[in-house]
Order: structure tokens, then sequence, then C-alpha cells
């Protein structure tokens, strides 16, 4: 995620009416996530970059507008009480779907898919990872082609995050094509998936590229773009260097270390946003000694999160103690800021019995604080920040080493050993994105470690836990409200993780690429009219 100038002269012909520079290529997008892709069926990675491909090709039934808030897409309208979709009880919703959808192969999209991919995400055998709301669900009766009635063990205020684009939810499956298999794991239908969006995977170039193109059956019409090519450059500096000649269009997530030399660039727009998610670094609680809130809070007191906010990230962020972003409406603006002491640091593992080995290194009842911290490659901002943890928790005792992976590895499923849900890890870092509605069961309660979730911290509060069905199963905002506030205060006292900031979202482009409307949980939900 190459300094230096490209002066570009304006073209004399004209697209849509203006002047465009010679570099750009009219109607095709190129962007970079700096990083190879794990897969591109969504029932198997929530990596950030091929979320963004998915959203822009895979069946939901709801995507969500600038607002964050759900809006039909293969469903004719977002089942609530009021319109009926909803019952008395709760546990029935019932879907109303398009009659004039059609997959990407020109099949028709009918209520047998949604029932369909129901089964697949609750088969054992797929090893799923967004499984939660699915859980929950009974049976899907499909009474018509385009009904689908939903039976729920419990009610669930958030089911419409169900197929839906926001959060790190899985698409709709054609029934067509994976009906007859008895689990999709290694189905050739993972290297190109068909959906229905606006585009259609055409090709996937390992190492190299992804490349999607228009599609014409798409029942919403056809969008203004002709091609969206995914670059896989797994380095943020080469990234930054193909920015810099415009052999990129768009750079996402564009990290905030690069904000202050892309916002210098000829030809290029930088947009920031408040996000709705948060960087962070992790501890895995099943290491014993990091199973100790003690040493936890003291790495958080030796972590100067405003130095790296001003030296790493640019300023770019905000600096919280919340898994709740501020932009957010449940953000809990209570909690108090906990300031760098490292003072304090060495305090709290005095007290708690970490004596220091003639090493530096503090140890106790036979636990040494010496760590391996997991990372990935192409990763040079984050090196320095690893770098300046690496000093100041050196000065309270702890110590690590450092393991760096390709994020296909970093990010693959447990059950292709990826580093993270396989917990092969004492200490690692990312973002998380925000979701539309903040709900924390994936990652922080007890049953979703993986591989039932995203849990890889391997936190287990009952109480949390309890929170969250509160959250879950009240449809009144109020009480949403005041249970994840709960939430964030508890999560910010047993420091499962640190968080580093709350992320000011940074989209770095081709200053001719129009009607980029990002929001905060699902970039290309409004694509139709995006055009370079």
């Amino acid at each position: 995620m190459a300094l230096g100038i490209v002066a570009m002269p304006l073209a004399g012909n004209t697209q849509a009416g203006a002047e465009r520079h010679l570099y750009t290529i009219p109607h095709v997008l190129r962007f970079s996530g700096a990083e190879d892709i794990v897969g591109l069926n969504p029932h198997f990675t929530q990596q950030t970059v091929t979320g963004y491909l998915d959203r822009l090709t895979m069946a939901y039934l709801v995507r969500f507008d600038a607002a964050n808030r759900p809006i039909p897409e293969l469903a004719t309208e977002v089942p609530t009480r009021k319109n009926g979709g909803i019952s008395a009880d709760g546990l029935t919703i019932t879907y109303h779907l398009r009659h004039d959808a059609k997959w990407s192969d020109g099949q028709p999209f009918t209520s047998a898919d949604v029932a369909f991919s129901v089964d697949v995400v609750k088969n054992p055998k797929n090893n799923e990872i967004a499984i939660d709301d699915f859980l929950r669900i009974t049976r899907v009766d499909t009474p018509g082609p385009y009904t689908a009635v939903f039976h729920l063990t419990r009610p669930d205020a958030q089911f419409y995050t169900t197929f839906g684009t926001g959060g790190a939810g899985p698409s709709l499956l054609p029934k067509h094509i994976l009906g007859g298999l008895d689990n999709i794991v290694t189905a050739p239908y993972n290297s190109l998936p068909v959906g229905i969006g606006p585009f259609k995977f055409s090709s996937w170039h390992r190492g190299q590229s992804v490349e999607l193109v228009a599609d014409p059956l798409y029942f919403r019409g056809r969008p203004k773009l002709d091609k969206v090519i995914y670059k896989i450059i797994p380095d943020r500096n080469t990234v930054l260097t193909q920015m810099t000649t415009h052999e990129l269009d768009l750079w996402m997530p564009t990290p905030a270390a690069y904000y202050d030399r892309l916002r210098g660039m000829s030809g290029v727009e930088v947009k920031k946003i408040p996000g709705y998610g948060y960087n962070h670094v992790d501890f895995n609680l099943k290491n014993p000694a990091l199973s100790d809130p003690v040493v936890r809070q003291a790495l958080r007191y030796a972590t100067n999160r405003a130095a790296i906010l001003e030296k790493i990230r640019h300023g770019v962020g905000m600096l919280e103690e919340s898994v709740i972003a501020p932009a957010h409406p449940f953000f809990n603006p209570a909690i108090a800021r906990v300031p760098y002491d490292p003072a304090k640091a060495n305090a709290l593992l005095d007290a708690d019995g970490w004596k220091r080995g003639a090493d530096g290194v503090r140890t106790k009842d036979g636990l040494r604080l010496s760590f391996t911290y997991a990372t990935g490659v192409g990763l040079p901002d984050t090196d320095q920040m690893i770098e300046l943890l690496r000093v100041w928790w050196k000065d309270i005792g702890v110590d690590f080493d450092v393991q760096r992976y390709l994020s296909s590895i970093f990010f693959a499923p447990m059950s292709q050993g990826g580093i993270l849900y396989a917990g092969k890890f004492d200490i690692t870092g990312f973002s998380w994105g925000g979701t539309p509605t903040g709900d924390q069961e994936s990652i922080f309660t007890c049953d979703h470690q993986p591989p039932n979730g995203q849990n890889i911290v391997h936190y287990c509060n009952p109480v949390v836990d309890r929170l969250v069905k509160t959250f879950q199963t009240n449809n009144d905002e109020a009480v949403q409200k005041k249970s994840l506030q709960e939430i964030q205060a508890i999560l910010a006292r047993d420091v499962p993780s640190i968080v580093l900031d709350s992320r000011e979202d940074v989209f770095a482009y081709n200053s001719d690429l129009k009607n980029f409307r990002p929001n905060q949980v699902s970039v290309f939900d409004d694509a139709m009219d995006m055009d370079i």
C-alpha cells in the first residue's frame, strides 16, 4: 500500500462531455487493494478487497444506501412489521422477490436459490465462516417462485443483513449450478462465480488480476463502466508507484500512511470520510500469558497510539477505545481514553507477579512474555508500527518476533490452515470493517470462535453474550443502543484487542472517475452511474 509526479497532457477528445487524461482508459476502471486475494466466493472469505468484487457481481437481497440503511435489490422491499414482512412474534420473515432477475449465465433467479443458499451455509461440510444468522433459521418455505419465507428459532432485529451487502455476509448462490453437489468447497464455481450484479466475472489470472465486465442481463440495466480490473499487487509501495504513473485509477482501502503523498499527486483526487471500521492489535487469548487481562491492559498502556496516529497514519483516524466508531449511531462516547503510560504498565505487571529475567523479559509461573506477532507482507507502514511497538513493549519487559504471510494465507479459512482463523499467532493486527448494525456476535461471542465465526482472539464473556442476544432480539433502537454501548465498555475494560484508532476511510482515485460514491459499509453499492 515512489514518489514523484508525472504530468500528463489533457486529451483533445471528450468523454461524456468533459476532457479526460490520456492515461485514462474510457469506461475501464483499474483498481488495487495492495494484496493478493484469497478467493472470489464470499462464502469462503471475508477479505475486504474481494468483498469489493463480490458487491459488484454477486446476488444479494438488499444493498445499502448513502445513509447505510437497507434498500431492496433482489427483494422488492425490506421486510418490516409494518409492511407485513415480519410476523408479530418476529419468528417469520417473508421476502418477496423480483420477477425479472437473472443470473449472469441467463438462468432465472427464484426462491429456490434462496432456500438452497441457506442449506449451503448450514451444511457443516462447507466450513462456512459467517454463519451467525443462519444458525437461527429452521427452514425456508418457498410457496411460490418469488416468495421465500424464513422461519427462525428466535427474533432477529438485524436479519436484514442476511444475504445483504453490508458487513461480511455471504451471497446468494445459483442452485442450477451447485445444487447437485455434496458440498461446494472444491466446486469449479469458486474460481469464477456466477452472480447477479451490474458486472460479472470474466477472468481470474492468479497472481495478476481479476477482470469483470458489464452484465447486459442485470435487471437495472447496463452500468456505465464496461470493465473493472482488479490488479493483484501485494505491496503498498508498488501500488503507490502505479498511482503515480496512472496505471491504476483507484486504490482502496488506501492506508492512512499514504494520505499526504497521494493528496499532492497530479491527476489524483483523495476522498476521506468517517468510517465504521477500526484498526487494532489482537491478542490470542489461548496463549496462557495473554489470557491474563493484566498483561493485555499493560500492553495497551505501553502502546503510544497518538504517536502511531501521527507518525504512521499521518493524522488520519480518531483516537478511541471503542470497537464502534464515532460515526455509528450506537457509539459509546462515555468510555474514558486510556493514556500512554509505560510507568503504569510496569506497575501493573510488577503487582501481578511478572518478574524481569536476566534478558529483561518478564516471567511468571514458567510463562514468558515473549510472543509471535503475525502480519502480512508488503505493508511497510505496518512494519514501521510494529517496530515502534517492539521498542515500547521492550521497556515493560515484553518481546516478540515477527512472522509475515501473504494475505491469501493470512486471511484463509481455518479449513485451509489460515493464520488468523487457525490461531497460528500470539499477537496480530489488521482492521475490521464496520457493519450497518454494529453487531459484535461473530467477533466477540463465546460460540463464534473459528471455525464457527470470526472470534480469532478466542474471547469469551457470558455477559457480552447476553447483551448481544438482547441487542439482536429487540426491535427498540433505544434498547439496542444501550446493549451495544455496554458491550463497548466491557470490551474496552477486558482488552481482547487494543483499538488503535477509529478509521477515516481514504479513497485515492483518478480525477477522471465520476460518480464514485462509497458509503461506510459497502463501497460499491452505488456503482451503476460510476464511470471514467
